[in-house]
């Protein structure tokens, strides 16, 4: 079965040719050599549904399926590219770019036409080479992700009803789910990537696939597995994916920490579990981010409150209670990530927004001074998406109360506006370094010398601005009260 395209899909995959001279270049070559070449996937689906942006056409690389062996396509394609990598080659991958100048430089792959399949318990797909493009298709994820062009002659190919899947938003296999599952298990999360990239529902046959066959994802590498993670966070409802792991036990091998959270009853949300308060924190932060997704902001509102569900705490008076789950939940945070082969970077931003969430809400009593310089100092490069995780964090029902503290916060950063126009916040320190405390002092390198700036530092902090003499003379009581304590501390 073959959709018909409208002829404003059917100019808008022209376009993408047009835009794109290597596909009409490479076309005509393969072509002259005798074999088919077809433009696939993703290339095809997000050209669908660019609705004419051109820059969205011209952000794409090309991703192409041919009728040629992979040592043909190197020879077809070596006189023309003016670079080409053969690392993917032994499963059926040719990568090549053709430089030129007055037009952008794409990376293209050009597979073979495959039938692969994952044997039990191996995480390397064996690859036999497919005989046709529909039997090429039938072996990709979904349908929507099972669709074609061919170069040149520009005929689109569908055999499986991925534009019918596309316009509906209803995402299925080309063949039954749990072959499609069996041969990579990986698509079971890519089933709620989509669904949360695409907003679309998947059929209740794929649900149940998954559900049945959830405990295979752990013959996937969590390489694979964290990088469909994070195209699922940052999709335009993320939400729908997150329920679609959850739905299909999947969660149990992503981010176990989640499944306790729906039992876990919040006292300061009572209207909901924290789960859904979770979903909410990470909506409210989507509405705050800048154009793009940010990962960061996104991952530590899905994970800042993790930690309640182990620091739960019932009184006798029926009162519940979630003390310091911001820094078990830090340390949660910063486990699951290690775990899912995270950089050490995001790593470490995701943990700190999560141990840092609730820092805002410390300062009751206004923000003086030094409360603002701490905040930005213990904040850093992280100061405005912890605003952004602080503002996202009230889904409380009572209008008077969230209206109160994003008023607070919005008198936080015009306290931090006020200070920067003063003082450089964000570097914050003594006007003397570890060297002059050394000199000064007659210290060899060690803790003392850390221990004198760090109450350098406070002082800092507490008084504002200080030339190099007040730090002298502060370094001086110090090192004498230092002193003194230790006589004191004598037999």
């Amino acid at each position: 079965m073959t959709e018909t395209l409208q002829p404003d899909q059917a100019a808008q995959l022209g376009r993408l040719v047009d835009v794109h001279p290597e596909a009409r270049e490479l076309g005509d070559r393969f072509a002259a050599a005798g074999h088919e070449l077809h433009l696939v996937g993703g290339t095809v689906r997000d050209t669908l549904l660019a609705g004419g942006d051109r820059q969205a056409l011209d952000a794409v690389d090309l991703d192409f399926a041919t009728s040629a062996p992979p040592e043909e396509t190197e020879e077809i394609v070596r006189p023309w590219a003016t670079a080409l990598w053969l690392t993917g080659a032994a499963y059926g991958t040719v990568s090549c770019q053709r430089e030129e100048p007055g037009r952008p430089t794409r990376r293209i792959e050009i597979t073979t036409y495959r039938s692969e399949a994952y044997e039990a318990g191996s995480r390397h797909p064996e690859v036999t080479y497919g005989r046709s493009i529909e039997e090429d298709l039938s072996r990709r994820d979904l349908t929507v992700n099972a669709m074609a062009v061919r170069i040149p002659e520009f005929a689109f190919v569908d055999p499986y009803g991925g534009l019918r899947d596309l316009h509906r938003k209803v995402l299925r296999t080309p063949i039954e789910p749990a072959s499609s599952f069996a041969d990579d298990p990986l698509r079971m999360v890519r089933l709620a990537r989509f669904a949360a990239v695409l907003d679309a529902e998947a059929v209740s046959e794929a649900v149940e696939a998954a559900n049945a066959m959830a405990e295979q994802l752990t013959t996937v590498s969590v390489e694979r597995v964290r990088d469909e993670l994070v195209r699922l966070v940052t999709g335009q409802r993320p939400r729908r994916g997150i329920e679609l792991l959850l739905q299909t036990g999947l969660m149990r091998y992503v981010i176990p920490e989640l499944l306790a959270l729906e039992a876990c009853v919040d006292p300061m949300h009572r209207h909901k579990d924290v789960y859904r308060h979770t979903l909410a924190v990470l909506e409210n932060a989507m509405a705050l981010e800048g154009d793009e997704p940010d990962f960061v902001l996104r991952f530590a509102a899905l994970l800042h409150d993790i930690g309640k569900p182990d620091t739960k705490q019932v009184h006798r008076d029926g009162t519940v209670t979630f003390h310091h789950h911001d820094v078990v939940g830090a340390r949660m945070t910063r486990h699951r990530m290690r775990e899912l082969r995270f950089d050490k970077q995001t790593t470490k931003d995701v943990s700190e927004l999560v141990r840092m969430h609730l820092r805002f809400h410390t300062y009751e009593q206004g923000w003086t001074d030094s409360a603002v310089r701490r905040y930005v100092r213990d904040a850093g490069h992280l100061y405005e998406r912890l605003n952004a995780l602080t503002r996202a964090d009230v889904t409380t029902g009572n209008p008077r109360k969230a209206a109160r503290i994003q008023r607070r916060v919005d008198e936080l950063e015009e306290r931090v506006a006020e200070l920067r126009e003063q003082e450089e916040l964000e570097a914050v320190r003594p006007p003397i370094d570890g060297n002059r405390i050394m000199a000064h002092l007659g210290l060899s390198p060690g803790p003392l010398v850390g221990e004198a700036w760090n109450h350098l530092l406070e002082l800092r902090l507490d008084r504002g601005e200080m030339d190099e003499d007040e730090a002298i003379a502060a370094l001086d009581a110090w090192w004498a009260q230092r002193q003194a304590d230790d006589r004191a501390g004598e037999p």
